[in-house]
């Protein structure tokens, strides 16, 4: 009785072989992805809850080296439209205005802090950020922040934090520092960014400690606080455009959470007449010279030669069109050029549609 009991399981469990390897790979791979997915923990930070609360993050179909980010302790959010990576990838594409309907956002990567560096690094921000609170009345002022770059610069900062010994990428024209631009804003990280072999842009969102800020001016050489009661800078304090954490902060004061990876077919291109119509200078061709002589009227001479050196860098072909337009327009504020070139055109016969 014994024996035919047996040569029924034996024959049963032949018959259902593939069956039953394929629940024991199918139990294989949700331990593993349960396991990957509770690895790391996120910042205890309370600020911009919205974006930070949701943990709910796991590795899928996307291989682990894509954009080499897996290697340097992100994982890959769930394309979930309703939790963390709706939150984000909404979040930036809102940030974009009008440019945001050409994006396409690919892939969201975040940052758990599973390595002994990362863990050091969120450490590290969050003792930095508890004395800067203590010395501004409980106020450690901290904004989410976009930084745009190229695929290996954004796994350089991954890797070994943010590195000195250059100008920012977008310019350099409020002194010596790390340039993020605000939470609801990324154009000038997106311009920041670099298309790679794949045909895709990579920006980082970071949890920004800005402490007590500052405003600086076009021009500026600074690469520290002016003084003890200043620990980061703005390009405008009432509507900021990007914020400055100088050179002695920024591996202190900076904490990517997120790398978003995304394809924008015409990013460049044209966007300096996408993102916000209403404030944008729309006018007649107008010659460069004649432009730098009527600025003359209303700026300084230091601003105007800052000016002038955009210009030069872009006959040499260091930067594009575009990034020419974008930084006079950064130097000089879209009013008064919208009123320089509107007195322009008043007196041409004929209009075209650029300035440079």
């Amino acid at each position: 009785m014994e024996g035919t009991i047996l040569k029924r399981k034996i024959s049963f469990l032949r018959a259902n072989k593939g069956v039953v390897d394929d629940r024991k790979r199918r139990g294989l791979r949700k331990r593993v992805s349960v396991m990957e997915a509770s690895s790391g923990s996120g910042c205890g930070d309370q600020s911009d809850k919205e974006m930070s609360d949701c943990e709910s993050c796991t590795s899928n179909q996307i291989p682990s080296e894509f954009g080499g980010f897996s290697a340097h302790g992100l994982v890959r959010l769930e394309e979930d439209v309703d939790g963390e990576y709706g939150i984000v990838k909404n979040g930036f594409v809102s940030s974009l205005g009008l440019l945001g309907e050409q994006v396409s956002v690919v892939v969201v990567h975040k940052n758990v802090f599973s390595s002994l560096s990362g863990r050091a690094r969120l450490l590290s921000f969050r003792v930095f950020s508890q004395a800067t609170a203590r010395r501004h009345g409980n106020n450690a002022n901290i904004k989410f922040g976009w930084y745009g770059a190229s695929r290996d610069g954004v796994n350089r900062v991954l890797v070994h934090g943010f590195g000195q010994g250059r100008r920012p990428e977008n310019n350099g024209v409020y002194g010596s520092g790390i340039y993020l631009s605000p939470k609801e804003s990324s154009l000038d990280s997106v311009m920041s960014s670099v298309v790679d072999e794949d045909g895709l842009q990579h920006v980082m969102l970071c949890r920004v400690l800005l402490g007590n800020l500052e405003e600086v001016l076009p021009g500026s050489e600074q690469f520290h606080p002016s003084s003890m009661e200043f620990d980061s800078g703005v390009d405008n304090l009432f509507s900021p455009k990007k914020y400055i954490v100088w050179n002695t902060h920024m591996n202190t004061h900076i904490l990517p959470e997120y790398v978003i990876s995304f394809k924008a077919p015409s990013c460049v291109e044209g966007v300096s007449i996408k993102q916000e119509p209403a404030m944008k200078p729309k006018s007649a061709w107008m010659p460069f010279p004649i432009l730098i002589s009527v600025l003359s009227r209303f700026l300084s001479p230091n601003i105007i030669s800052l000016i002038q050196k955009c210009h030069g860098d872009y006959r040499e072909k260091k930067i594009t069109r575009q990034h020419l337009i974008l930084r006079v327009r950064q130097i000089a504020g879209d009013k008064l050029l919208a009123s320089v070139i509107k007195a322009y055109r008043g007196k041409q016969p004929s209009a075209a549609t650029n300035i440079a």
